[in-house]
């Protein structure tokens, strides 16, 4: 079933772009709920992605650095369309946040700043905190199933990230060492297909980065990219020493309001680096900032994507994918109790975090984008009163 499932996909790869562009386009909720969104379409739905590859695609994108929710984009257009299809699902799914966020910082420098954007994030970042706990619920329960050594996995990971803010990528490995360990004892002899090529970047010269400027944001964002791991929330705390301590490109104030951009625009969270870009140097810096982050995690996934499709299948291998699988959901919950903690600090986020999560699990023909725009426009009348 799965052979003939990866043999002949049973769609097109313009269906698959245009699913990714509508997902660029209304996915909101961070990486937490995108990969949750992709589960349920492309997997549950469309049934379009096997459970397997999409828990290859998960895992790599957990071990590699890079934005979780465009890695695994990406990974997914390879299964069935190889290079090509990652090329144009990574383009779809990034493109229309990224000019998204144009339009906002060209309003933002017009008028000096955007004090509604704070009233709309609030709405929308309770409501935000119950789209992806459901998600995670379904994640978890499809991921795991009945295997309490899984179980025990997902949960460590979740304290830990909780505890910790931050996903812990060792951790992570180690817990898909384990799983196999525990599935593949008597056998730890047999060979392992581990071995990964490591990319080398070449940046090629334009005109555009002869400026020692754009040079500097240039190498920057290529190093947010490529040393980053975990979700597009990972990123945060590497720009705010890069942005704001050390280049000092922008106040503390309108980092704030970049990371909040990113949270009230659907797609990638890292689609900041758009909106940043744009505030230091325009459009070439937004353009820049962009293109210099998602490159590495661009070339991350598509050099090991062949040896997770040919090697996936194997027992040790396949025992080390559901290890990790289990781990990444664990530190996805962990990083949705992370944003609670964070996001709802009265009476009334939480009740509007926890009215979209009941919407979800009982009023299941409703979509996410509906309570997303019910939640803003509750936010800016909250805000006004």
């Amino acid at each position: 079933m799965a052979t003939s499932h990866a043999a002949f996909p049973t769609y097109s790869l313009k269906e698959l772009v245009l699913y990714f562009l509508k997902l660029g386009t209304i996915g909101f909720g961070g990486p937490v709920a995108l990969v949750g969104y992709m589960h349920r379409d492309l997997v549950d739905e469309k049934k379009w992605i096997s459970e397997s590859e999409y828990k290859e695609g998960l895992a790599l994108s957990q071990l590699a650095p890079g934005p979780l929710a465009a890695q695994l984009a990406i990974y997914l257009g390879y299964v069935h369309y190889g290079i090509w299809g990652s090329t144009l699902t990574g383009l779809a799914f990034v493109l229309p946040s990224f000019f998204m966020v144009l339009g906002i910082g060209f309003l933002y420098v017009s008028y000096g700043g955007l004090p509604w954007m704070q009233a709309i994030f609030y709405g929308v970042g309770a409501a935000v905190i119950g789209i992806i706990a459901v998600g995670s619920y379904k994640l978890s329960k499809k991921s795991l199933s009945n295997d309490y050594v899984l179980w025990g996995i997902f949960a460590l990971l979740a304290i830990t990230t909780f505890w910790a803010k931050e996903e812990i990528l060792w951790l992570i490995i180690l817990s898909g060492g384990i799983y196999w360990w525990v599935r593949n004892s008597p056998a730890i002899s047999r060979r392992l297909y581990t071995a990964l090529p490591i990319p080398l970047f070449v940046l090629l010269q334009a005109p555009v980065l002869l400026s020692e400027k754009r040079l500097q944001l240039t190498w920057f964002f290529i190093k947010a990219g490529a040393f980053v791991f975990g979700s597009g929330l990972a990123i945060v705390p590497f720009l705010y020493g890069g942005m704001v301590n050390e280049y000092q490109w922008l106040s503390e104030k309108e980092f704030l309001d970049a990371v909040a951009v990113a949270m009230i625009t659907p797609g990638p969270i890292v689609i900041t680096v758009g909106f940043i870009g744009y505030l230091i140097d325009g459009i070439p810096g937004a353009c820049l900032a962009a293109l210099a982050t998602f490159l590495p995690c661009y070339v991350f996934t598509i050099l090991p994507a062949p040896y997770f499709k040919k090697f996936g299948k194997h027992p040790g291998i396949k025992a080390f994918i559901d290890g990790v699988t289990a781990a990444a959901v664990g530190a996805i919950v962990g990083a949705v109790g992370v944003l609670a903690q964070r996001q709802l600090l009265d009476v009334t986020s939480v009740f509007i975090a926890l009215g979209s999560a009941g919407v979800l699990l009982y009023f299941k023909k409703i979509q996410e984008p509906y309570l997303i725009l019910l939640a803003a426009l509750l936010g800016v009348l909250l805000y006004s009163v």
